[in-house]
């Protein structure tokens, strides 16, 4: 009988899959046994590394998701490289921090299309290769900002709120067509994009006393939840936005 994380013979397609939390998707999904296209706008080549140490396949697509531009082609690609797409996660993401009354329209606009609008497209290719074939897992990346405001990144948080509201819409309209269409909200993640909060002694101090698992989350935190949403274990789960914080949101 297939276990029921198994994920032997599927194809997933991590968007940002370079480094951090991209990565540790990448590597967990091949751990499950998928096939991994890696995009990003330099070559994983760390990535392909470890995903090759497990067995697994991997294909290597670059592209700059700051535009819709690349999209067919992600698709085309890992099923020409791969010969299938069973998984599409929605990792790659770029922030710009100024205060509201400051902040550009070229900041917003730079945020809004890697963040929203690409990802938006990207789940429309892929799913209509998934509605066709019957089948699919979408997972987005989503953020505590998909639930909180934050301050001095409002393009960012504007698009995280979005990606929830997308993963549900999406979750709605292809539910019954064979798909799955959930979400990722990271907490603190220990990462490159985090370290100069991690070093900040004072701020360090703040966020861990907030969290009531006490720790900093590790990108294999959410590598875990994204073969979790993407195996048969979570057939039943549409259009849920998981935080994945240590209890951050529960405080």
């Amino acid at each position: 009988m297939r276990h029921a994380f198994d994920l032997s013979g599927q194809v997933a397609v991590v968007t940002g899959a370079n480094t951090g939390i991209g990565q540790a998707i990448a590597v967990a999904l091949a751990e499950a046994g998928a096939d991994i296209a890696a995009v990003g706008r330099t070559p994983a080549e760390a990535t392909a590394d470890k995903v090759r140490a497990l067995g697994r396949r991997i294909a290597l697509i670059p592209a700059d998701l700051g535009s819709i531009e690349p999209v067919p082609r992600i698709v085309s690609e890992t099923l020409a490289a791969l010969g299938r797409l069973d998984i599409l996660v929605n990792n790659a993401g770029i922030i710009r921090r100024a205060d509201a009354v400051d902040f550009t329209e070229a900041d917003w606009d730079a945020v809004i299309d890697t963040n929203l609008k690409s990802l938006f497209f990207l789940c429309q290719a892929a799913g209509r290769h998934m509605i066709a074939q019957g089948s699919g897992r979408i997972i987005n990346i989503a953020s505590m900002l998909s639930f909180q405001g934050g301050i001095r990144v409002p393009s960012y948080t504007a698009a995280k709120s979005g990606v929830a509201g997308l993963t549900r819409l999406l979750a709605n309209e292809w539910a019954g067509k064979g798909l799955t269409v959930n979400a990722i909200a990271p907490g603190y993640i220990a990462t490159n994009n985090t370290a100069q909060l991690q070093a900040d002694a004072t701020r360090n101090r703040q966020i861990l006393e907030r969290i009531p698992a006490g720790r900093w989350g590790a990108p294999e935190d959410i590598g875990a939840a994204a073969v979790f949403l993407a195996s048969p274990a979570a057939a039943y789960v549409q259009g849920h936005v998981l935080a994945v914080d240590g209890g951050w949101l529960a405080r």
